[in-house]
């Protein structure tokens, strides 16, 4: 099985457009082939987010994706900081990457994070539906 990380704007992406590839790789990490990990920090960010006004999702929309992320994801605690991202507060991503033995972190903003880490590979939505694709009988 795949281990996955996905950065906070895929989650957005996905439940603001719901047919896009962040969508697409969003319903991968949540199924049997792609295990989605996360952490506590993590969540609460996707909680934060996607909670803001500006996005205008409904309390419904907002509870089920947290739900489903909450019940369906891997979660882990990681143990050693990881300072290396562009913006310290990415940091959370790789530190979980790592924590949990990610092949993949999935992000909208690949420039902001190194193109690997240790055992992460670093990929935009397109390309880990691709990477996914190839390895499907």
């Amino acid at each position: 099985m795949i281990r996955v990380v996905l950065d906070t704007n895929i989650i957005v992406s996905a439940l603001l457009q719901p047919l896009g590839p962040p969508a697409q790789v969003f319903l991968l990490a949540l199924g049997d082939t792609v295990r989605m990990c996360v952490s506590g920090s993590i969540f609460a960010e996707y909680e934060e987010v996607i909670r803001r006004p500006r996005l205008r999702r409904t309390e419904e929309t907002i509870l089920s994706a947290l739900e489903t992320i909450r019940t369906r994801a891997t979660w882990v605690k990681p143990s050693e900081p990881v300072r290396a991202c562009f913006d310290p507060d990415d940091d959370v991503f790789l530190e979980c990457a790592q924590a949990s033995g990610a092949s993949y972190l999935v992000t909208g903003n690949a420039r902001d994070f190194p193109l690997r880490w240790i055992a992460t590979e670093v990929v935009t939505p397109r390309q880990f539906l691709e990477i996914v694709a190839a390895r499907l009988p």
